[in-house]
């Protein structure tokens, strides 16, 4: 023992004289070395080791400049690398559904584009969480890009958040298993992965100015939980703050969050870096634990600044150390000074095979009654194929996780490829596409199939030919008063316009049915539209205009909505229309508030409609025909989900999808809904009417072939719902303007740890489909269920085993639920709370033991007194199931607590 230690101790006095002989070094003499000659290249000695060598050969300017990010047309950020030094760039690529190419000259911006990461969520499957990462390593390593930014970590706090699609659910455990895995397959390459966004980045409506007030307690038990998993069991190697405050100070400054938790307690070794954009201060952040600034005007705090703080005193240089110091052990310990980026081709077709496998084991049948579903091909003779976007390449969530596929399948391609020669399989649109205009609330924009150019009667049989024009009339303008002639002459099917962040290059490209607005008119503009709309039933209807920037809607030149737009709102107005009669319509739109003078946020505005239930345009009417003739229909329904400046605050299919629903249902009675969303959305009004609805999320670029082996029964469904999908939006735990969006710029997180179906179960709310559930085309028994404790204090386990059964005549996966709930002390905790789960594999007919460890933050609760999670003493529920509704077993157990708290 003493020898070895006498041994590692002459290590450390080696490297020792090492690092003082390179600190005596004139700095001229590096400029002359080969890169052989760097003693912190030598890949013998250990990455802290490595580090202290370089750090000690970086001057103030350089680690300041090296801590400060930059700004690149193609990387979007990243920070320079320091060739005198051979310190790479760290090289950043968006994620998190795939890397995001932004350069032309790498492979034509392609890249795999995955399904989204709440998709993979609903695997319940950690092995191929493993594997989703290190596709998305691979690729950014072969991408050139070193740095990914994912996986997104934010809990789905609200049903309805536009950027849920790119979260990993409301469980917190949920979040931590999927989120350790996903790391781990990133970081198996030499790429960094970034947890991002750190804290309580739960809504995109006011994202950058909210101050998100919640407990310590709920900080802790949910939000900062999935951080923690990442960092503990995956070696996390970057994490992200966000742009809100969190309890009055913003994120990228708050000491609290970023030492204190993250980096003290939790023990993260990494490197936190903003985002894009979210440092507001030099000092503040600088001491608070910020460790790398990426850019974004007028937001930029650093560089100069930073280094005139330090030459002032308020930061110190042993501050600007640990930056440089964590950055670069990472950047050593990952591999990225040892294994540069490349640009080698992608294998699109063993990738997108992938990404397909990702595809099928993430969709959930939420309903399947009278077996509707699988399909056989043998008993069909027709397919009809329905809805705005099912003939589309990709159906995928906006802003900065868009990928530019290698290539793409649309559900109808998939469908009639694989029903075969022998099903006729036909398309209608039934309503038209969506588009980013349909990421605000509102009515449904009136369709372009009742509304004309000019005023030109139409008819049924006019549709889809070339004797008829539909949409408006449309010119636009980059001033806000339409002066001077326009600058786009046009005819768009509907006005429902979102411009701004939403009209960038690979933001907007999502369905090539839809006109390109050019991005000059991304700020201020002002648009005029005109033609006539012939209504298709005689009846009451309510026209509306939802804009931000006013807007004026003139029928027969009589002033008829006046929407004055100050803030994203709706002003509706009723009318009589006859059937088949024209009116003369014009709307007027500016973007007069000077918030729109920012590029990201531009032109909002929708020409809507509430119509009576028989009011069917020609388009619709089609779909419904197409529907009476074939043994099948299958209705493709989509949400357009987006980061950016919005959520929506209903759950509602967008563009008159709902009612297409119906009216295909009630022509054929064999109606199969397959919804690609992010979120939750809202089946009340139609949920009844069919027999089936698979939730395919946002599937990626194998969409249409994953979808069709799930409807034919190629692949037994085995998802499972991350999220709750409520009754409808009135009936969630966040149901008040004081938890969401919040009232005067704060958002209170009222619920505390009650997030999701812990709040739903809490407040007696019955959701439509609840937490964990999901069908199969087989059926599980579950039995003999024991529960067994083992150790004490912190060695304490709680393991739960039970024969698991296929009794149905088909192979199928099943996801084995455990929950407890009721903890022995006077703490409020949930009735049920995920403690673990399995997914099992099983033959038809076959049996399997089934152990499950529990997790101990489930057995525990956070005390706020003594700052540390209390495992209570006392007995503890236990349920077993298929879904957080569907309990088949039930037991309990003795826990303790060495403190008898």
């Amino acid at each position: 023992m003493n020898r070895r230690f006498n041994l590692i101790s002459l290590k450390r006095w080696f490297m020792v004289l090492i690092i003082v002989a390179v600190a005596a070094m004139p700095l001229h003499a590096f400029a002359a070395e080969s890169g052989a000659d760097r003693p912190w290249m030598n890949t013998s000695l250990s990455a802290e080791d490595r580090t202290e060598l370089l750090l000690q050969a970086m001057t103030l300017e350089e680690k300041v400049g090296f801590v400060t990010g930059k700004v690149n047309n193609y990387y979007g950020f990243y920070n320079d690398g320091l060739e005198r030094l051979g310190i790479p760039a760290l090289q950043m690529a968006d994620g998190p559904a795939g890397v995001r190419v932004a350069n032309p000259d790498v492979q034509d911006k392609k890249s795999t584009a995955l399904p989204a990461p709440i998709a993979l969520a609903a695997s319940w499957d950690t092995d191929l969480a493993k594997k989703y990462g290190d596709l998305i390593g691979q690729e950014a390593h072969n991408t050139t890009h070193n740095v990914v930014l994912g996986p997104g970590l934010d809990i789905a706090r609200t049903p309805w958040g536009s950027r849920n699609f790119e979260s990993l659910g409301e469980d917190p455990l949920l979040a931590s298993g999927m989120g350790a895995a996903y790391v781990k397959g990133i970081q198996s390459n030499p790429v960094i992965a970034t947890a991002k966004h750190y804290l309580l980045n739960n809504q995109e409506t006011e994202r950058f100015t909210t101050n998100a007030t919640a407990s310590e307690r709920a900080i802790q038990e949910v939000y900062v939980r999935p951080f923690k998993a990442v960092v503990e069991q995956a070696d996390l190697g970057s994490a992200m703050c966000s742009f809100n405050q969190v309890n009055g100070t913003y994120a990228c400054e708050n000491q609290e969050l970023l030492t204190n938790i993250l980096k003290d307690q939790i023990g993260f070794k990494g490197f936190v870096m903003s985002d894009y954009g979210a440092n507001f201060s030099t000092v503040e952040s600088a001491n608070a634990g910020l460790d790398l600034e990426t850019p974004g005007e007028p937001y930029g705090k650093w560089g100069s600044k930073l280094l005139e703080a330090v030459n002032k005193g308020e930061v110190s240089e042993q501050t600007i150390d640990e930056k440089v110091r964590r950055i670069l052990l990472q950047m050593f310990d990952k591999g990225l000074f040892d294994k540069p980026v490349t640009n080698t081709t992608i294998n699109a077709k063993a990738d997108g095979a992938k990404a397909r496998q990702f595809a099928e084991e993430s969709m959930v049948l939420l309903q399947n009654n009278d077996n509707m579903l699988p399909l056989s091909d043998n008993k069909l003779n027709s397919i009809a194929v329905i809805g705005p976007d099912a003939d589309t390449a990709s159906a995928a969530g906006g802003g900065s996780s868009l990928v530019n596929p290698t290539y793409t399948v649309s559900p109808l391609e998939g469908i009639r490829k694989r029903a075969g020669k022998g099903v006729d399989v036909k398309y209608a649109a039934g309503t038209d596409p969506v588009s980013a205009g349909d990421a605000f609330n509102g009515p449904s924009a009136v369709p372009s199939a009742i509304l004309s150019p000019a005023n030109a009667q139409k008819s049924e049989q006019d549709y889809g030919t070339d004797q008829a024009e539909f949409g408006l009339h449309a010119e636009y303008w980059t001033n806000k008063d339409m002066e001077g002639d326009p600058e786009l002459v046009r005819t768009d099917n509907q006005v429902n316009m979102n411009l701004g962040f939403y009209n960038y290059e690979g933001f907007n490209a999502q369905s090539s049915k839809l006109p390109v607005t050019p991005t000059k008119f991304n700020s201020k503009m002002s648009a005029r539209w005109t033609g006539a709309i012939t209504a298709p039933k005689t009846g009451e209807y309510q026209l509306s205009l939802t804009s931000l920037g006013s807007a004026k809607l003139y029928v027969d030149d009589q002033l008829l909505v006046d929407n004055q737009g100050a803030t994203l709102s709706t002003t509706k107005k009723g009318i009589t229309l006859q059937e088949g009669e024209s009116h003369n319509i014009r709307i007027e739109y500016r973007t007069d508030f000077p918030v729109q003078s920012n590029h990201d946020m531009g032109a909002q505005v929708r020409f809507g409609w509430e119509a009576p239930e028989d009011a069917v345009d020609a388009k619709m009417e089609k779909a419904v025909e197409l529907a009476k003739k074939s043994d099948v229909a299958v209705v493709v329904t989509r949400t357009y989900d987006s980061e950016g400046y919005v959520d929506r605050s209903d759950l509602e299919l967008p563009n008159n999808q709902e009612q297409l629903i119906r009216k295909v249902a009630a022509a054929n009675p064999k109606t199969i809904v397959v919804q690609m969303s992010g979120r939750a959305v809202e089946m009340d009004s139609w949920q009844k009417e069919v027999p089936s609805i698979v939730q395919a999320w946002y599937a990626g670029q194998e969409q249409g072939n994953a979808v069709a082996r799930v409807l034919f029964g190629d692949v037994n469904p085995s998802g499972k719902l991350p999220v709750t999908f409520p009754a409808d939006d009135q009936q969630t735990p966040v149901s008040t303007a004081e938890q969401f969006p919040g009232v005067n710029g704060v958002g209170n997180y009222s619920e505390g740890i009650f997030v999701g179906y812990k709040g739903y179960e809490k407040q007696g709310l019955s959701p439509a489909f609840a937490f964990g559930h999901g069908l199969s085309y087989t059926s599980f028994d579950y039995r003999n269920l024991h529960v067994k404790n083992s150790g004490k204090g912190d060695d304490a386990t709680v393991e739960v085993a039970l024969n698991l059964r296929n009794t149905g005549k088909r192979s199928g996966a099943e996801v084995v639920q455990v929950y407890v709930g009721n903890l022995p002390t006077k703490v409020e905790t949930p009735a049920k709370q995920l403690a673990g789960w399995a997914k099992v594999d099983l033959k038809a007919g076959k049996q399997q033991r089934v152990n499950i460890k529990l997790d101990r933050s489930a057995l525990s609760y956070w005390d706020e007194k003594s700052n540390e999670w209390i495992m209570p003493k006392g007995k503890v529920s236990i349920y077993v199931g298929s879904a957080s509704d569907d309990v088949r077993l039930t037991g309990s157990v003795n826990i303790g607590s060495p403190s008898g708290k």
